[in-house]
């Protein structure tokens, strides 16, 4: 197993809530250094079917050699379709493990981690052209001021955006080394690393679009699978918990649940986990990345078919 590039987080857990039957047809849709993947296929029969997604290059090095297994080199947000390319319409159970992996971190040339000096990159698809650099160099003040604010939860997202807008007319801010030294004077002292990981994640959410993938996500998981089948999803903040946590309990991403004319509830899940799994004491001091894991497990609703009399 690939433990090198990524340690799977709640592996157990992951495998209980999806509940597998030998002969059905799973999705990993972020198959990184496939260590979920392979304890999927461990539990799966001759006739079971294993697909994996995943959008970054360096993780098709760790492809399972396994007629059940099939590999996508797609963003999960294309997840219906290129599940129907494959000629399934239909599936018993979805996982995600939702953010960065830990090799994608450990690779300085990425510029997914504040602890090496390297271009700002951050793109988990290397064929995009945004980039970080991209973000800090051309986006307005304002919107650099709202994208700290709302996905990196950084309390002077507005001088930070103003003296990153004034900085880049001098030169432009290509390397982390450029950056930090822009701006330094907002990093508090003594909480330099939570503070870098808030900008780091802001700029990171924003070049990779990973909140409206998420949702499209969401919406298409609930379409493919069959009834009684599970999703699990695996998240590390806030910002991704709750789309997960509204769109397994209401269907929706915003508001209240809907009901029909009888009163039944329009929502395509039921939702197994009423408070979010967390690792236990024995994971977390083996794995730190399990720290701020939370997993929230669904099922797909059977459709009430009432008719017409």
């Amino acid at each position: 197993m690939e433990t090198n590039y990524h340690v799977p987080v709640m592996l157990a857990e992951c495998l209980e809530g999806l509940a597998i039957k030998p002969s059905g047809v799973y999705v990993d849709v972020t198959f990184g250094g496939g260590g979920h993947s392979r304890a999927i296929l461990e539990k799966l029969g001759q006739n079971g079917v294993l697909i994996a997604f995943d959008q970054d290059p360096d993780a098709q090095q760790n492809k399972i050699d396994d007629k059940r297994f099939l590999f996508v080199d797609q963003n999960f947000g294309f997840l219906k379709n290129n599940l129907r390319l494959l000629g399934y319409k239909k599936v018993d159970g979805i996982l995600a493990d939702l953010g960065v992996s830990s090799h994608q971190f450990n690779e300085p040339s990425r510029g997914f981690s504040t602890r090496f000096e390297a271009n700002l990159d951050m793109r988990m698809d290397q064929q995009r052209a945004l980039t970080a650099a991209v973000v800090l160099n051309t986006y307005s003040e304002e919107k650099l001021h709202r994208l700290f604010g709302e996905y990196g939860e950084v309390k002077n997202a507005k001088s930070l955006a103003k003296t990153i807008a004034a900085a880049r007319l001098e030169q432009p801010i290509a390397t982390l080394d450029d950056f930090k030294t822009v701006i330094a004077r907002h990093i508090p002292k003594g909480k330099e690393h939570k503070y870098m990981a808030q900008v780091f994640q802001a700029l990171r959410i924003e070049v990779n679009e990973e909140l409206q993938v998420l949702e499209q996500f969401l919406t298409q998981a609930a379409e493919v699978l069959n009834e009684g089948g599970r999703l699990v999803v695996m998240s590390y903040h806030s910002l991704e918990d709750r789309p997960v946590k509204n769109f397994m309990a209401k269907g929706k991403f915003k508001g209240e649940v809907e009901k029909d004319f009888y009163g039944n509830m329009q929502k395509p899940l039921q939702m197994l986990t009423r408070k979010a799994i967390v690792a236990g004491p024995e994971e977390l001091a083996r794995n730190s990345r399990a720290r701020s894991a939370k997993l929230r497990v669904a099922e797909k609703v059977a459709v009430i078919n009432l008719g017409v009399h």
